[in-house]
């Protein structure tokens, strides 16, 4: 279809093929809403999984956790399952359910804008317009990468590429290498790099909690095991029940304190050397960043040919690369381990109101939605982990699968009532955050005394969910359709073209 062609009006859009657009999907599917497209702008499903192939990406939460609920797997081969598993699974699932023939590959969304007169969205991608009743933004956070602004960087004569954007062809035997930022990723890679690297330098601004990684491969018995009925069942909702037990730490944050007895014995029990144990020995509360799982990565940070720099990157000059306390580093190659958009998610600058007004511009203040899930200004609009959705101790699947239950509630509600038309209330929508920033207040975010993904360049909270997860699934549990300004259908909708 050109872009001057009459597109087919679908009822539903979906924005991206990672796990919470492929689940959408396969839920809108089971309600009887097939008139949808999945717009995703690769060449293949899978999101952050597709994208993130660097050596040693794995899960940090729990394999049997880290599934739909509706499509558990009884033979993952470790208790924390690796990427290229994690994006099988994913495949798997969506070929089960035929999601495939729903998608459009290589479609990224360049603009999708709300029509109030024709009371529909147009989505423009780089060669074609779709029209949509409906859009479900499901873009995730964590595939976008940052590429630092450090003057020189792009000057530099040797490699550079971000851990998302993994340079599988670039051998790295025998280089002397850099690592900028010590997070999530790197605490990964580090230790698959470190054996063939000549040099491995990491340039950390902010030493990291490691806990220990209770990770194993799953042996056959216990794979026999939860093939029996009702197993795998009980062992998700005790892991789900530990999980939300250590979460109560984030809410109180003295709890978590506590728990940093084992962060500082994992440290102590592997890195002897003194200097380096003190550079890598956070000062804030155990929770105020992500917390992160490892097993290896202390014990390549112990090797002759690592060396850890207590700095942020200042500058390069060349292959040289300057600290921000004047140290300076050759190297040959560089990886960025430098996270992801966050706080200000690039599709916000893709999304726009009927007045033209991008998403972005609504959140020039910060990320603001309600129940993380609808926005006031963008009818018939959800997005799939929105903002203070984040909860920082339990699974992913666990807030999308919530989101989805409140998504196709709503929509089976405009069918069932004949509404063509849904928006948030303001006020609603403002009352709301008031009370997620009033409870924010005593998180581990808020006052744990570091500075995170959590935390948008207002100092505001936008991101975290202040309450546990059986709260998130109460409020996502029904369409509150009181809440909404509702529009009647002048003409059957879902199904009927106009």
């Amino acid at each position: 279809m050109s872009a001057h062609t009459s597109p087919l009006t679908h009822d539903v859009i979906i924005i991206g093929a990672g796990v919470s657009g492929i689940g959408a999907g396969i839920r809108l599917l089971a309600a009887g809403i097939d008139n949808i497209a999945i717009l995703e702008k690769a060449a293949d499903l899978g999101g952050t999984w597709r994208d993130n192939t660097y050596p040693g990406c794995a899960c940090d939460v729990p394999s049997a956790l880290y599934s739909y609920s509706f499509a558990q797997k009884p033979d993952w081969t470790r208790a924390f399952a690796g990427q290229a598993e994690i994006l099988d699974y994913v495949r798997g699932v969506s070929e089960r359910h035929g999601i495939g023939d729903y998608i459009h590959f290589n479609q990224a969304v360049e603009r999708a804008q709300w029509r109030e007169a024709q009371g529909l969205w147009e989505v423009q991608t780089s060669g074609q317009i779709y029209f949509a009743r409906t859009i479900i933004v499901c873009s995730g956070y964590l595939h976008e990468p940052i590429v630092p602004n450090i003057p020189g960087l792009q000057d530099f004569p040797g490699k550079v590429f971000h851990s998302s954007r993994w340079d599988h062809d670039h051998n790295l035997t025998g280089e002397r290498v850099a690592v900028i930022g010590t997070g999530a990723s790197a605490i990964q890679f580090v230790p698959e790099i470190q054996p063939v690297v000549e040099q491995l330098t990491l340039f950390q601004r902010t030493p990291q909690w490691i806990l220990p990684k209770p990770d194993h491969p799953i042996p056959r018995v216990e794979e026999t095991f939860f093939r029996l009925p009702g197993t795998l069942k009980a062992w998700r909702k005790l892991l789900y029940a530990g999980f939300e037990t250590f979460g109560v730490g984030f809410r109180h944050p003295a709890m978590l304190r506590q728990a940093q007895k084992l962060g500082l014995a994992h440290l102590r029990f592997t890195i002897k050397d003194p200097e380096l144990r003190a550079r890598l020995t956070p000062d804030y509360t155990l929770g105020c960043k992500r917390v992160l799982l490892s097993n290896n990565y202390y014990p390549a940070l112990n090797q002759a040919n690592v060396e850890v720099l207590a700095t942020g990157l200042k500058e390069v000059r060349g292959k040289t690369l300057v600290g921000q306390d004047g140290s300076e580093r050759e190297v040959d190659t560089v990886i960025l381990g430098t996270g992801f958009h966050v706080t200000e998610p690039p599709i916000a600058e893709r999304i726009y109101n009927n007045a033209g007004e991008s998403l972005s511009q609504l959140w020039e203040n910060g990320m603001q939605a309600y129940r993380g899930t609808t926005i006031s200004g963008l009818p018939n609009a959800f997005m799939v982990l929105g903002p203070n959705l984040g909860i920082g101790h339990n699974s992913a699947f666990i807030v999308i699968e919530s989101q989805l239950n409140y998504i196709v509630d709503a929509l089976t509600t405009l069918r069932d009532r004949q509404l063509a038309r849904f928006d948030i209330r303001r006020e609603i929508q403002d009352r709301y955050n008031r009370k997620v920033q009033k409870d924010l207040q005593g998180t581990v975010w808020n006052t744990g005394g570091c500075s995170s993904y959590y935390l948008d360049k207002h100092g505001l909270n936008s991101v975290g969910f202040p309450w546990n997860t059986l709260k998130m699934q109460r409020l996502l549990k029904t369409f509150d359709a009181d809440n909404y300004h509702l529009t009647p259908a002048s003409q059957p909708v879902f199904g009927d073209q106009p």
